[in-house]
C-alpha cells in the first residue's frame, strides 16, 4: 500500500530531514508541505493524506485547535503524528488523538517501530477499478486502467481511452477529481491524467508526454504542486541518470 503524507512545519531543514527518514521505507510519499495551520487544513482537505506530521515546537496550541476544527469538515481524520524537541506537548497531543509523538533529533529505532505499528493499524484498501458513467437510463462501465486522461468539455467530460475511443459523461471534470484512483492527478483546468501513462515531464515547456503516441498534455502553474508530487511519485522506483 502507498501511504501519502502531509507535513506541517515552518522549518525547511526539519521537514527535509523527516522526508529523508521516510524515503528509506519506499511506500511513503509526501503530497504537500504546509507552513502554518491554515495551509495545513487546506492541504489536508485537498490531498486527503493517510498521515499528517506536525512540528509542535511553535504554536502547538494553534495546531491542536486545527485538529479539532478538522472534525467539522471530514468524518475520518488522517493519522496524526506530533514532532517536537521536548516532551512538553506530549500529553496534549495524546489528549487530542495523535497517533504518536516523535522527539527530535529522530531516533531511527523509534520511528521504525512507530511506522510498523501504523502499517499494522491501517488496512489495505483496494481501490475501485471500474467507473460507472450514467446518463438517464444508460449505464456505461469502464475500466479505469484503460483511461489515458480526462478532458473538460464545457460542463461535460471526455474520457480518452488507450484504444483511442472517447467516452462522454455529462458531468464536470471536478466531479471525477476525487472519485478516481490515486494514480489520476489533475494537471490543468481541463485535464486529469493517468500517471501510469506518463513518460516525460517537461517543466520548460509545461507539458506531460504520454507513452501512447507521444501525445503531450499541458499543465498549468496553478497545478504545479500536483506536478511536483507526480514527479516525485514517478521518480521513486527509477534509476537516475542526471546530466
Amino acid at each position: 500500500m502507498e501511504y501519502n503524507y502531509n507535513i506541517i512545519d515552518s522549518d525547511a531543514a526539519s521537514n527535509l530531514q523527516l522526508q529523508h527518514y521516510l524515503e528509506e521505507y519506499g511506500d511513503f510519499t509526501c503530497t504537500s508541505i504546509a507552513k502554518d495551520s491554515n495551509e495545513g487544513i487546506n492541504f489536508i482537505l485537498k490531498y486527503s493524506p493517510h498521515i499528517v506530521f506536525i512540528n509542535l515546537n511553535e504554536k502547538a496550541h494553534e495546531y491542536f485547535q486545527m485538529v479539532m476544527e478538522l472534525h467539522q469538515y471530514i468524518t475520518k481524520l488522517p493519522i496524526i503524528i506530533g514532532i517536537a524537541k521536548g516532551k512538553q506537548h506530549a500529553y496534549d497531543a495524546i489528549k487530542n488523538g495523535f497517533f504518536d509523538y516523535w522527539l527530535m533529533p529522530y531516533n531511527e529505532f523509534d520511528i521504525r517501530k512507530s511506522l510498523l505499528r501504523l502499517k499494522k493499524q491501517m488496512p489495505v484498501e483496494a481501490e475501485p477499478q471500474t467507473l460507472c458513467l450514467s446518463s438517464y437510463r444508460d449505464f456505461q462501465y469502464i475500466n479505469t486502467d484503460e483511461i489515458l486522461y480526462l478532458r473538460a468539455d464545457n460542463n461535460a467530460t471526455e474520457f480518452i481511452m488507450k484504444d483511442g475511443t472517447i467516452n462522454n459523461a455529462f458531468k464536470t471534470l471536478k466531479t471525477f477529481e476525487n472519485q478516481l484512483p490515486k494514480n489520476f492527478v489533475r494537471i490543468h483546468q481541463s485535464y486529469i491524467v493517468n500517471t501510469d501513462c506518463i513518460s516525460r515531464i517537461s517543466y520548460g515547456k509545461s507539458v506531460c508526454t504520454l507513452k501512447q503516441n507521444k501525445q503531450q498534455l499541458p499543465f498549468s502553474k496553478s497545478y504545479r504542486k500536483n506536478i511536483d508530487y507526480l514527479k516525485q511519485l514517478l521518480s521513486k522506483n527509477t534509476i537516475s541518470a542526471l546530466n
